[in-house]
């Protein structure tokens, strides 16, 4: 643990550390956390993993309630500050672990050559890394001919672009959403709020605006935790894209009363994204995958799903 005061550090925990200056911050925690990982994958499936991470975050929690409770216990703060740099190191663990198998780099670090970087930048985006809709017909021309395509998702993911959404996907989700009110939850940068919008839907895009460190939050992303948001805009329909594995704030979607239907741009990987013990626990909504759609979902290598929430009836 680090000698500096807790208030120090939680401030500095709230710039997103990497992993290595966590590590030099906290020493043999990064060890220990790979132990705990490594143990759980051993015991059989990855599948453990958002189950970890959900019991971190509920730690995370837990001593948040004591300290307010306890009017700034030093010990107490103490140990939060431990707990929230426990929570970031298994979460950067995990994701340096999946780029190396998705990329093959383990060391240094990932680079497109220039064909590469300019065949992916005009397929994909508008300007810099300011997405568009796109064209289904180019991407099956060109995607084969990047044979660095590996790379992609790895260099951008740390921005918060974690898919590219096609314009045949936009056209679906458009008819799904009709004339509903929409929001979208955990928005990021609001690449979908912006794409829905120019067709007509509409849509109102919010987000707690945490990852300032790396996400520029346009002025219509309006910054409101889910529940926040959720309460104010009464929604018919909500929409996420990539929500983050073992969230705390989607069980909230389920809980409110306007919302109709739920539509969430996600992995097929449950340890990935999303909170499947809320999905599982709920009994409002049925849920089921829609394999079109989610073929829709760009690059094909992400695995990708999207899944529908509809409320039952009677």
């Amino acid at each position: 643990m680090s000698s500096e005061r807790p208030e120090h550090l939680l401030k500095w925990l709230q710039s997103q550390p990497s992993l290595d200056e966590l590590d030099e911050r906290f020493p043999g925690m990064r060890d220990a956390v790979r132990q705990e990982l490594a143990e759980i994958v051993a015991a059989g499936s990855p599948a453990g993993l958002p189950t970890y991470l959900k019991r971190m975050l509920q730690a995370e929690r837990l001593l948040e309630r004591k300290l307010g409770n306890s009017r700034g216990d030093a010990k107490i703060a103490a140990a939060l500050v431990e707990q929230i740099a426990r929570t970031r190191m298994a979460h950067l663990t995990i994701k340096q672990h999946l780029i190396a198998e998705a990329t093959g780099v383990t060391k240094g670090k990932v680079r497109f050559n220039r064909i590469n970087g300019y065949l992916a930048q005009k397929l994909l985006f508008a300007d810099g890394l300011e997405r568009k809709p796109v064209s289904l017909f180019w991407f099956r021309i060109v995607w084969p001919l990047l044979w660095q395509k590996r790379l992609l998702m790895p260099l951008v993911q740390p921005k918060g672009i974690y898919c590219f959404y096609s314009g045949a996907l936009l056209t679906e989700l458009v008819s799904l959403i009709g004339s509903r009110t929409c929001l979208e939850i955990a928005a990021g940068d609001g690449t979908l709020t912006r794409f829905l919008a120019d067709s007509g839907v509409a849509v109102t895009a919010t987000d707690d605006h945490s990852w300032t460190h790396a996400v520029n939050y346009p002025d219509f992303v309006l910054k409101r935790t889910a529940p926040v948001a959720l309460h104010e805009f009464a929604p018919e329909v909500v929409i996420c894209s990539w929500p983050p594995a073992g969230n705390g704030f989607e069980q909230q979607v389920f809980r409110t009363k306007s919302v109709q239907t739920y539509i969430v741009i996600s992995s097929r990987h449950r340890f990935a994204a999303g909170n499947w013990d809320d999905y599982n626990a709920q009994s409002t909504f049925e849920i089921a995958e829609d394999a079109r759609l989610s073929r829709l979902v760009l690059p094909p290598e992400l695995d990708a799903a999207v899944y529908i929430f509809r409320r039952k009836t009677g």
